[in-house]
């Protein structure tokens, strides 16, 4: 473990009673770097906590445990909001007075903690008990139920600033006077004048509606993974390259861009998060990356990217104008094969569908490593997909993979399910007439808003139904789970796939409706050539 040091914020940036506002440094800016100043003072105090705790009898480590697992939600709930705030910067204003009434109060707490761990004339013991007791006294609420108070606030204004529906503005002023009343307990004196405009309940309550995102790309990371497999070896950190913004400064992302999703890497020390442009209705991502109290960020359309695994992490290469070949942007690493199946995925249909697109490099729409077991055209939601058995041969990990077989769209991922314990059950596939295959357990993620998975559980079972185009292949697809089959010499289908090209179907397969697809795809930025063309306004920032 790493020993303990108090961290000491930036002189005249914060004081031990409020933040108070410095003339000539924008509120705004002033604010946001607060809740980074406060993220990082939060995780300095869990650390000391932790130290705390290995020395003092295990009696104790319960409680402990739980403040330092509220302490940690604090810092990740502060750096979140810091991310949203760079992407909602207009919206900001609204929220401003709520963090000059909470940062000072949730300094105070977190330079108290550190005061009593640190106080050397008494035992390690005797330090948690009066700190335990003396916190506790003030307001009357006990000292972990203050940080748990202190995270439902900071999750309502994250909501406030997100406009999502379920954010409760009598909740926000019921914690507010809380606060208060617990500043005033301990002497601290309230901010001396409003820093945010007056805005009225019905405004905030307003300002927090917004409709249901529909896009596809929303559900695939909110859903629980029906396996967790572990990827073998030591855990691998991620890495980001940049470019980042210079400190300080406003990245020109438009407002009203709608999250799809976001994923935290390095115990929540890099974000990454997708957006849809309101404009162009492209995608683009933010990356975040917290060192030594400061918010380093990037962001790049998912055009002027290209996606590669390589050495355990998903590699995201940006184009060097200057080297005139691709560079790192952002290296992923996942603890599990199937989280990094699904960034891969979605990441990739993503591209596709995007209208600055103009090519994809064959080699990202594969996972490097993946070996081919089974492969056959398939009739699916009345569409002729390819359906691949992929198995990892370093986890042993299996997924079935549905993908466009012609057009413009070709090999874009339509949805991907992984195979789990319960295959084998002698029941979880049963074979019908006419090269149908009933699945009796199976969950999928779909990356296409056009397909129509309930149409393919039509069935007193509610199975999931896969339609082979050659009857024979229902029957080999069956083989490849319930037989040995032999090893593969190389990534390439085995004997077992149908590799014939499919009729022509009645329909276009989903993905091409969208009329993104009627765009180029982008060439990549491991390729010869410069691939990024220039988002629509209002731009991002490089």
């Amino acid at each position: 473990m790493l020993p303990w040091r108090p961290y000491h914020p930036p002189r005249g940036i914060v004081t031990m009673d409020r933040y108070a506002v410095t003339a000539g440094i924008p509120v705004s800016v002033y604010f946001v770097d607060g809740c980074c100043i406060e993220a990082r003072r939060a995780e300095m105090t869990a650390i000391g906590l932790d130290g705390l705790r290995e020395a003092i009898a295990d009696k104790y480590h319960p409680v402990m445990r739980i403040l330092t697992d509220e302490i940690r939600t604090t810092c990740r709930l502060l750096r979140e909001l810091t991310d949203r705030i760079q992407v909602h910067i207009d919206r900001l204003p609204v929220v401003l007075n709520y963090l000059n009434v909470f940062l000072g109060c949730l300094a105070r707490s977190l330079l108290d903690i550190a005061k009593f761990y640190d106080n050397k004339t008494i035992s390690r013991e005797t330090r948690w008990r009066k700190m335990y007791h003396d916190m506790s006294a003030e307001g009357g609420i006990p000292l972990p139920q203050r940080f748990l108070m202190y995270n439902h606030f900071l999750s309502l204004l994250v909501q406030l600033i997100t406009r999502s529906p379920h954010f409760d503005i009598n909740t926000l002023d019921a914690i507010q006077d809380r606060i208060n009343k617990l500043r005033e307990e301990r002497g601290i004196p309230p901010p001396p004048v409003p820093v945010g405009p007056a805005v009225n309940p019905q405004a905030l309550m307003q300002v927090a509606r917004r409709e249901r995102s529909d896009h596809w790309a929303t559900e695939i990371f909110s859903r629980p993974l029906p396996s967790r497999t572990a990827i073998p070896g030591k855990p691998k950190a991620s890495i980001t390259h940049g470019p980042f913004a210079n400190p300080g400064e406003v990245m020109r992302i438009p407002s009203d861009s709608k999250e799809l999703f976001r994923r935290l890497f390095d115990n929540n020390n890099i974000t990454v998060s997708v957006y849809i442009n309101p404009f162009n209705k492209t995608p683009f991502m933010v990356v975040s990356h917290y060192q030594h109290g400061q918010s380093l960020f990037s962001t790049k359309g998912i055009h002027e990217l290209c996606i590669k695994r390589s050495n355990g992490r998903l590699v995201l290469k940006r184009w060097s104008e200057s080297a005139q070949t691709g560079k790192p942007w952002l290296e992923l690493a996942f603890l599990t094969w199937e989280e990094m199946v699904l960034f891969h995925c979605t990441f990739v249909a993503l591209k596709v569908n995007s209208a600055l697109s103009v090519q994809l490099m064959p080699e990202e729409y594969a996972i490097k490593g993946e070996r081919k077991e089974f492969r056959a055209a398939i009739l699916d939601d009345g569409f002729s997909h390819y359906l691949t058995v992929f198995k990892d041969p370093d986890t042993e990990a299996v997924r079935l993979h549905a993908e466009v077989s012609e057009g413009d769209m070709k090999q874009c991922p339509i949805w991907t399910a992984f195979v789990t314990h319960q295959s084998k059950s002698p029941t979880w596939i049963q074979l019908k007439r006419g090269g149908v295959v009933l699945l009796m357990d199976v969950n999928l993620y779909v990356f296409c808003k056009e397909y129509r998975e309930e149409k393919m559980r039509q069935n007193k079972h509610g199975a999931f139904e896969i339609h082979f185009k050659n009857p024979g292949a229902a029957v080999k697809f069956k083989e490849c789970f319930y037989q040995t089959p032999p090893p593969s010499p190389s990534t390439q289908p085995t004997d077992l796939d149908d590799e014939s090209e499919p009729p022509t179907p009645t329909s276009e397969s989903p993905m091409s409706e969208s009329p993104m697809s009627e765009s180029p795809m982008s060439e990549s930025p491991m390729s010869e050539s410069p691939i990024s063309e220039p988002m629509s306004e209002p731009p991002m920032s490089e």
